[in-house]
């Protein structure tokens, strides 16, 4: 097994596919139940869904027979002596027949060849690919609500950390202006102590913008208006949870998008089979029965009754080659299916190991940032103290606030940095999906939805 991946524990698979719950925050699960019904783009891909599965039972329906009827009222006339002779006569009529007709007709084609349900066979196959590509883009937008959720979180943590930092630098501004009042700063130290001040307050209104970015994704991510959308601002301290991984092998059933690459690679071979079908002749069997007469009243008379039945045979003697070319391109096209499906299972594994990788290097690197932080905040606490005592210039205190502050807010990136790689890690196993959740084929040829 290769390093990381470990076995999962029972019931540490997701919870029905609500991977979100692990975080254990409910403004997120409130959020991520509405990608489902509200997302435009789900709601596209469950439509795509509903079409495939149509497409499947209009292949299905070439098995039978089809059977049509329809009335006919038909006029015929000729000229010359014909109708010069009914002229003669009198008649206005003379020369013009009309003919009244019923006819039900009934024509099939058996399937001998198997095209037939090779065709059935390879849209139910898609369908099923299109059912795994609707839940790959619920898990996908679900995944990038999570994402952003927390990036904006994240920046309300350091929107409350700058806040606290200007309140700060405020105290210090008041420390050396008192000390230049004494006579004991320079002006310097006061213009060095407001710099510090306007430039983590301008930092603060910087965060606005990209706050309201997040928020707009998030509104659109559920369907709704961004200015219909407002999430509370709440500093992130959210740890990453423990993901069960599971098994490398597991993600050939885990991953919807490989999963809708593997019915696609079987749809593939069925139009393989198709073509060939083509090199073999076409067998119909037809009927025709109905009603047939001069007038409505002869309708029911017994001469006026007519049948036919009779099979048909045909074959095609020369083509110049398009059967062949034909074989040839849907063999490649099976070609592509392969070899698309070998690449989303590499991409999954990289994927995983990626992220896998993430969360290691990310955890080492808070530990060290923690360290970092204390040593920074002791630096600046000794600084203080010897400017104070008239020991030191305020350029250390300065240098010392800087570091202190660009630990802390690394501190914070970092561990939106640590959930974000903790989302894709989930997105990358699939979310708890599992490929035994796709329609059976009897699903598919419902008349309504499973």
């Amino acid at each position: 097994m290769p390093a990381g991946w470990k076995q999962a524990e029972p019931g540490g698979a997701f919870v029905n596919g609500k991977w979100w719950e692990i975080y254990n925050d409910a403004a997120l699960n409130a959020l991520e139940e509405q990608v489902s019904i509200s997302n435009q783009n789900v709601l596209q891909a469950e439509a795509q869904y509903r079409e495939a599965r149509a497409a499947a039972r209009e292949a299905r329906s070439a098995l039978f027979p089809t059977v049509s009827a329809g009335i006919g009222v038909t006029a015929t006339g000729a000229g010359g002596a014909a109708s010069n002779a009914a002229g003669a006569n009198g008649s206005s009529n003379a020369g013009t027949r009309t003919a009244y007709s019923l006819p039900f007709n009934v024509a099939w084609e058996p399937d001998l060849w198997g095209n037939i349900r090779r065709s059935v066979t390879g849209n139910i196959d898609l369908a099923q690919a299109s059912e795994a590509d609707l839940e790959n883009a619920r898990l996908l937008f679900q995944a990038e609500l999570a994402q952003d959720y927390f990036q904006l979180h994240g920046i309300d943590g350091d929107a409350d950390l700058l806040r606290r930092t200007s309140d700060s630098y405020n105290e210090y501004l008041t420390l050396t202006k008192n000390r230049y009042a004494a006579g004991v700063a320079s002006d310097l130290d006061v213009a060095q102590a407001e710099s510090q001040l306007y430039s983590a307050q301008s930092a603060l209104i910087d965060l606005g913008e990209q706050r309201a970015q997040l928020e707009h994704a998030i509104a659109i991510l559920i369907g709704k208006p961004p200015s219909d959308v407002s999430v509370p601002a709440v500093p992130l301290t959210t740890a990453p949870p423990p993901v069960p991984i599971g098994l490398p092998s597991d993600l050939l059933e885990r991953r919807p998008d490989i999963a809708g690459a593997e019915r696609r690679v079987a749809s593939a071979n069925e139009q393989i089979g198709i073509a060939m079908a083509a090199f073999y002749p076409a067998f119909t069997l037809s009927a025709s029965a109905g009603l047939n007469a001069s007038s409505l009243a002869k309708w029911f008379t017994w001469p006026s009754r007519f049948w036919s039945v009779g099979p048909g045979l045909s074959e095609t003697l020369f083509d110049a080659g398009r059967r062949r070319s034909i074989v040839a391109q849907e063999q490649a096209a099976y070609d592509a299916t392969v070899a698309g499906y070998r690449q989303s299972v590499l991409t999954a594994l990289q994927q995983v190991e990626d992220n896998l990788a993430a969360l290691r290097v990310l955890s080492d690197e808070s530990d060290k940032l923690q360290q970092t932080i204390q040593s920074a905040d002791r630096a600046l606490n000794i600084s203080t103290a010897q400017y104070r005592a008239g020991t030191t210039s305020y350029l250390t205190v300065i240098t010392s606030q800087a570091a202190l502050l660009g630990s802390q807010r690394s501190a914070i990136q970092l561990l939106s940095r640590r959930l974000t790689a903790s989302v894709l890690l989930v997105e990358a196993l699939g979310g708890g999906w599992n490929s035994s959740r796709l329609p059976s084929r009897q699903d598919v040829l419902a008349a309504k939805s499973p």
